[in-house]
């Protein structure tokens, strides 16, 4: 309920206050921009803030016939006004340690002037400004409702920076930078706003009054004004203003110093301070709120204004994208819920599992079914209902997604009165820690209902994949006797973030061996590590086929064996050096290098051996590493293999390197080496080593169980405790 509430709050404000927005953000960046180009003119000298009034006044005073005022602006740039030697009105910017002119103050341009106008007030004048305030109010709840979903989506503040994992662009980017952007985007609105209100006069105006200081009667000697007190102990980038004495003969005159703090009244003959008031807060903080809203004194915080603004453009953008996203599936019930077979439910953050759950619910009426789709949150009584199936996500760290925030309380409340069939599939990334946490719970609840019968166990979908989604579906399929669509293809979404690949080198097969090496050359911008995936679509129809990456000076190295008939590995086989593809590069985290590990263990099979190429390449640091690897014969490819393992041991990168043959020399299995150095894996385990396995499932369920042996006969733990211990990564197909 409370995330919907953040949600909704945060959503709202920004519909309301989205053109105004986009205007001052606009504007805002070419405000931004002219402030760092104002401060580029060499009108500010050097060491400016060691300069006192008593060294730049009898200067200026000597220099010029008649001095009435100098002025300092947020740019530290000194302006004179006065007479020159000749007699000639003077108004420009000059040295003041030297007097010399550098040169005249100049309007800005028609375009700054007409951005100011439409950021400050839109053209309508005192209306303008208005509106303009609201909306920086605005702005301020936008930026804390945002920051309580992120709060809420990483399960706490200390997580608050912690990873985002991509679901895509929009989504990613809106919340990474939004973190990034908190704080400048909330002085922003926070400093928007109290220079509004001053505007309208929504604080007490507190007039200036000076009191006179009592004149020490004994210091009525005349003095040099370079001799005067308060002009050693003030810094000439602390004023303001300065004006002058108009009758330098008349006792009465006096100097005006308006500095950032206070106001000064200074007898121009003894230096004396005759009054001092200081200003109010409210000034201060109405000319902070100024330096801060416009960057005025600061290039680099003007520049990350002109970013914060940017960003603003951006969040409404990518917000509104992720809205759309979640509303872009329409649901056409043709039943209605309380005369339907089927229930179909959704939990979903962005529309993408409302999209598996539409593809399931529009064949079912295709077949002549009644069915019935909709959120989580409208479940109820469904007294003709024979099938519930339930598709959801997780949000965050383990939490409901939006529309399903009430179902676990709606499934107490009201129980069927027949039995019904119940399925749960649930769709997440294994890049999160608490994956498909939320499926899992629905599925407790469903289970622990007298009227609920269990159809088929609770399946997950890792990252949308329309793979493993067909593996569901072709059990549920075959169980319930109804025919449904199993090929990926039909489930699939059109691929997006597709890169262009050269290919620069593929060997050739040899009559022993259907393994190839195919080396492909990214764009220049492409970011990706050995253990990231390459999905390939050779059909050109979103049929996807992963490929575990190896990189090896810089290039994408895919180590593949060919198969008769194989979609992907023959199309890849059918590449010429030369050739462009467009493929998909995936991060892989769960099966990187591990950073701070005392030791890694990598266990391959056939082309599984490919990421850890990469990974040993790129062992700079040195970690420990032991290479295990099992082949059914010598063929080139593992003759290749060894030269490169020796070659990387003598480089420290590697230390040592393992091959079983199932078909010939030592006719053994990968399983048989691991159970030969025994103590070395228990010894791996227990001291907080990593082991990183690669290739196919059978491998995977064998090696594992091998080392379950070894843990609880030497370690006393299951091979299960450092799994959940993440010293365990896969990647087995």
């Amino acid at each position: 309920m409370t995330l919907s509430v953040w949600r909704y709050a945060h959503l709202t404000l920004a519909i309301f206050s989205s053109l105004f927005l986009i205007l001052a953000s606009a504007t805002g960046i070419v405000l931004a921009v002219d402030a760092v180009g104002e401060k580029i003119p060499p009108y500010r000298v050097q060491n400016f803030e060691a300069i006192t009034l008593a060294e730049t006044l009898p200067v200026l005073r000597k220099n010029y016939l008649e001095v009435t005022e100098i002025s300092v602006n947020h740019n530290h740039f000194t302006t004179l006004k006065g007479l020159d030697g000749d007699g000639n009105d003077i108004e420009a910017y000059i040295d003041p340690k030297t007097g010399n002119v550098l040169g005249k103050p100049q309007k800005k341009s028609d375009f700054i002037q007409w951005n100011t106008a439409l950021h400050r007030s839109l053209f309508l004048h005192e209306t303008g400004r208005f509106f303009i305030g609201v909306n920086s109010f605005l702005l301020i709840f936008i930026a804390i409702s945002g920051m309580m979903l992120v709060i809420q989506r990483q399960k706490g503040l200390k997580r608050f920076f912690s990873k985002i994992v991509k679901d895509y662009f929009a989504q990613y980017y809106h919340v990474v930078l939004g973190r990034l952007m908190l704080i400048p985007v909330l002085i922003i609105a926070v400093s928007g706003t109290y220079l509004s209100m001053v505007r309208f006069k929504l604080f007490p105006e507190v007039q200036l009054q000076h009191k006179d200081i009592p004149v020490d009667p004994d210091a009525t000697a005349q003095k040099n004004i370079a001799d005067f007190e308060v002009f050693k102990n003030t810094k000439l980038a602390d004023v303001q203003k300065i004006e002058f004495p108009f009758d330098p003969e008349d006792p009465e005159e006096i100097f005006i110093l308006k500095l950032t703090d206070r106001e000064l009244h200074v007898n121009q003959f003894t230096g004396q301070v005759v009054s001092e008031i200081p200003y109010p807060a409210t000034v201060l903080f109405e000319n902070l709120s100024l330096n801060l809203h416009t960057g005025r004194t600061n290039s680099i915080w003007a520049i990350i204004l002109g970013l914060a603004s940017i960003n603003i453009l951006f969040f409404i953008y990518s917000g509104f994208a992720m809205t759309l996203k979640r509303r872009q599936t329409k649901v056409k019930n043709k039943y209605k819920a309380t005369e339907s077979q089927f229930i179909l439910l959704v939990g979903s953050e962005n529309g993408s599992t409302l999209r598996f759950a539409n593809a399931i619910h529009t064949q079912l009426i295709a077949n002549g079914y009644s069915s019935y789709l909709t959120g989580l949150n409208q479940y109820t009584q469904f007294p003709k209902a024979e099938h519930i199936i339930i598709f959801t996500s997780t949000h965050g760290l383990g939490d409901a997604p939006f529309n399903a925030t009430k179902f676990l309380s709606l499934v107490r409340q009201h129980p069927q009165n027949q039995g019904v069939q119940v399925s749960v599939v649930g769709f997440g990334s294994k890049s999160y820690p608490d994956f498909c946490a939320y499926a899992i719970k629905a599925d407790e609840a469903l289970a622990s209902q007298p009227w609920s019968e269990r159809f088929l166990s609770l399946h997950t979908v890792d990252d949308k994949s329309p793979l493993q989604f067909t593996h569901w579906v072709k059990n549920w399929s075959e169980k319930a006797g109804i025919a449904l669509a199993t090929t990926p293809v039909y489930y699939a979404q059109k691929p997006t973030g597709l890169q262009k690949l050269m290919v620069l080198e593929k060997t050739t097969l040899s009559a022993a061996d259907h393994t190839f090496i195919l080396t492909l050359r990214p764009g220049t911008r492409a970011k990706f590590t050995s253990g990231d995936l390459l999905a390939v679509y050779p059909a050109g129809d979103g049929r996807e086929r992963f490929y575990s990456i190896s990189k090896s000076n810089g290039n994408i190295q895919l180590v593949v064996k060919l198969h008769q008939p194989g979609l992907g590995s023959g199309y890849l086989y059918g590449l010429e050096a030369g050739s462009v593809i467009r493929a998909r590069i995936t991060p892989n985290p769960a099966f990187h290098f591990p950073k701070k590990t005392p030791v890694v263990a990598m266990i391959a099979n056939g082309t599984g051996i490919a990421p850890f190429l990469g990974m040993i390449e790129s062992n700079k640091h040195k970690t420990e590493c032991h290479l295990y690897c099992g082949f059914r014969n010598e063929t080139d490819a593992v003759t290749d293999y060894k030269q490169f393992a020796g070659e990387q041991i003598k480089k420290e990168r590697l230390n040592s390197f393992h091959i079983a043959f199932s078909r010939e020399q030592n006719n053994c299995y990968v399983m048989d080496l691991i159970l030969k150095d025994a103590g070395f894996f228990a010894g791996l385990l227990q001291k907080g080593g990593t082991v990183m396995i690669c290739g196919s499932l059978t491998m995977q369920q064998d090696v594992e169980k091998v080392l379950d042996t070894i843990c609880i006969e030497k370690n006393s733990n299951s091979f299960a405790h450092y799994k959940a211990n993440g010293q365990v990564r896969t990647d087995c197909y």
